[in-house]
């Protein structure tokens, strides 16, 4: 088993401070009214590539050059953010780097990627970018930085909310959205060695809920197929051995709906007057759930995890106006 601890996540901060932004916590007056809680947001759509991405990356290639392990060559399999982080990360150390993406990936972060100075390779499906990466990586003088399942990713993911628990006190819960479960579990050892009475709560697509059932099952499972949900963020195959471990130890876990997706993008771009992706917005359809069974005020913290959306998946979130239906715990 391996295990990372919140010095590893503090020193991940320590090497990553010259290179990414301090993103700012914000709030939504009304929101909170409508909902009767303290509801913040950590805005990562602010960070370097708009996406919390860029955190583990940094780490991780930083962490490589600071123990002499410096490669010739990085490579890496992403649907998106982690390929805009890998490619920025990798320009800042002086490493070329090759992304594999599948076809159907947004077109704004291929394009992102791409000006980052990467090589990118598109593949058919999802599979076959996983199989690409795997092979490629065996080359002489490459390091594959993968997008969830490594120790110093996860460490670097974990400075999200490290750098928010400093900011903000006496947090009852922490929600964050699941691809692959870095983020959250980066948030849950980060929580957990800080004040141990902060509940972790990841939340799914469940058109791709890979880790749900995982958790259910007390072990990995993987989907055959790359799944349909506009949380492209979310559309990994399957979880890591390594975030497994964290993400079955956390308080609960939702499975979200496509249109309770939709409504939350809608919404918390209208209230925060920030750009969320999809992925981002769909923890808090779980607030709602998890405030909904709550009998005293709570205090809560959402990572907005990015801000990167291409015209396609803009033009599917307004095809239908959902901002005459307020937020409320009753429906």
């Amino acid at each position: 088993m391996i295990t990372i601890s919140i010095e590893d996540i503090q020193k991940a901060k320590q090497r990553i401070d010259p290179y990414i932004n301090k993103t700012p916590i914000i709030y939504s007056n009304k929101l909170n009214k409508w909902l009767g809680h303290e509801i913040y947001f950590k805005a990562e759509c602010f960070q370097k590539v708009g996406a919390f991405k860029s955190r583990g990356a940094c780490n991780t290639i930083a962490w490589l050059v600071e123990n002499k392990m410096k490669p010739d060559h990085i490579v890496s399999n992403s649907s998106g953010n982690h390929a805009q982080a890998v490619a920025w990360a990798a320009s800042k150390f002086g490493i070329l780097s090759s992304i594999y993406m599948p076809d159907n990936v947004s077109k704004v972060k291929a394009q992102a990627t791409s000006s980052y100075g990467a090589e990118i390779i598109f593949c058919k499906n999802r599979k076959i970018v996983d199989e690409k990466t795997e092979l490629a990586s065996k080359e002489r003088g490459t390091y594959w930085v993968p997008p969830f399942n490594h120790p110093q990713v996860i460490a670097g993911q974990g400075t999200t909310v490290l750098e928010s628990l400093n900011e903000l006190d006496d947090v009852d819960a922490i929600f964050a959205p699941c691809g692959g479960g870095g983020l959250l579990s980066g948030s849950l050892i980060t929580a957990r060695a800080l004040n141990v009475k902060t509940k972790v709560i990841g939340a799914e697509p469940k058109n791709a809920n890979d880790a749900a059932e995982s958790i259910r099952k007390n072990s990995i499972q993987i989907l055959q197929t790359t799944p349909d949900t506009i949380a492209d963020g979310a559309r990994t195959l399957s979880i890591g051995d390594i975030t497994f471990q964290y993400l079955r130890k956390l308080d609960e876990f939702y499975e979200i709906e496509e249109d309770k997706i939709i409504y939350w993008t809608q919404w918390l771009s209208h209230l925060l007057k920030v750009r969320v992706e999809p992925t981002s917005a769909m923890p808090m359809e779980a607030v709602k759930k998890w405030l909904s069974k709550q009998k005293s005020k709570k205090r809560v913290l959402v990572v907005i995890s990015g801000g990167n959306i291409d015209k396609d998946t803009m033009n599917k979130i307004w095809s239908k106006d959902y901002l005459n239906e307020i937020p409320s715990l009753q429906n």
